[in-house]
C-alpha cells in the first residue's frame, strides 16, 4: 500500500492506460502528460475556427508554453510537424487524443451527489472529451432517487450500497470521489476493491491506495492558498521597494542626506 500522489490536475491515468492495439507504449514524462490536455484543448479550438495548420510558435503561445518545450513534448509522441509548414491541426489533435486515450469512451462513476457532485454530473465537457458518467451515488436518503445533470444527460442518484454493481454493470474505468473527507478513504477502498485503478479525488484528504492505483487530487483550497502566497509575496516586494526608494524633494536634502 502507498499514499496517493497528489496533483492539481487530472488525466495522466488515461494516458498511462495501455492500448491493446499497441505493442510497446512509449514512455512519456509526467510533466508532458500534464500539458497534453492543454495542447488538445487549444487544437480543438483551432479546428472549430477552421485553422488547418499551425506553427510551433503559434501553438506554443496559445498554450502558454515556450516553443522549445512544445516541440520537446510533441517529440515524445512522434514526428508530426513539417519544417517550414508547421503542424496539421486536425491530425495532431487526433494523435494527442489517441495518446490520452480519448479515442474510446471512458465510464466515470461519481460518489457524492452534493453541490460538487451535482456540478460535475452537469458538466457538458465530459461527453465532448470521451467521458460518460455511468453512475452517481450518495448515502443520504433525501438525495437517492433524484435525477441530476443537464437536460438530456440526467443521471439517477443510486444508493451507495449499489457502488460495486454500478461499477460492474456500467463499464466504469474511473472513479470520482466528491464526498466529505471522513468518508473518502472508505469510498476509495470500495472503488479499488470493485476493480477501479484510476481515481480523481476532490476530498481534502490524502488517500492510501495500492501501488497499481493512480490517484489525482484536486484541492481548490490548496490552489487558493498557493495564489495567496504569491499575492502576499508580490505585496511584500512592492512594500520593500517603496521603503528602499529614496526620492529627496530638493538637491540640498540630497547633499545633506
Amino acid at each position: 500500500m502507498s499514499a496517493s500522489r497528489s496533483s492539481s490536475s487530472a488525466g495522466s491515468s488515461a494516458a498511462r492506460r495501455s492500448n491493446p492495439s499497441r505493442v510497446a507504449p512509449r514512455e512519456i514524462p509526467d510533466a508532458t502528460i500534464a500539458r497534453l490536455p492543454v495542447y488538445h484543448r487549444v487544437l480543438g479550438q483551432l479546428v472549430d475556427n477552421g485553422t488547418t495548420t499551425v506553427s510551433s510558435e503559434e501553438l506554443a503561445q496559445a498554450c502558454g508554453v515556450s516553443s522549445a518545450k512544445l516541440r520537446k513534448d510533441l517529440s515524445h509522441l512522434g514526428s508530426y510537424g513539417t519544417r517550414g509548414v508547421g503542424y496539421d491541426v486536425r491530425f495532431l489533435s487526433y494523435q494527442i487524443s489517441r495518446e490520452l486515450g480519448l479515442t474510446q469512451p471512458w465510464g466515470v462513476v461519481i460518489v457524492g451527489a452534493g453541490n460538487l457532485g451535482h456540478a460535475l454530473v452537469a458538466y457538458r465537457g465530459f461527453a465532448s472529451r470521451g467521458f460518460e458518467v455511468v453512475g452517481l451515488l450518495d448515502s443520504h436518503p433525501d438525495v437517492v432517487g433524484r435525477r441530476l445533470g443537464s437536460a438530456g444527460r440526467e443521471v439517477v442518484v443510486r444508493p451507495i450500497g449499489d457502488l460495486e454493481k454500478v461499477v460492474a454493470t456500467g463499464d466504469a474505468h474511473i472513479g470520482v470521489i466528491a464526498t466529505p473527507a471522513e468518508a473518502a478513504q472508505d469510498v476509495c477502498d470500495r472503488l479499488v476493491a470493485a476493480g477501479l485503478r484510476s481515481i480523481l479525488n476532490f476530498a481534502p484528504v490524502v488517500l492510501t491506495v495500492p501501488d497499481d492505483v493512480e490517484v489525482r487530487k484536486v484541492d481548490l483550497a490548496v490552489e487558493l492558498q498557493i495564489l495567496a502566497f504569491h499575492e502576499q509575496r508580490r505585496n511584500d516586494e512592492a512594500s520593500h521597494a517603496r521603503d528602499t526608494t529614496f526620492d529627496p524633494p530638493s538637491l540640498g536634502e540630497a547633499i545633506n542626506a
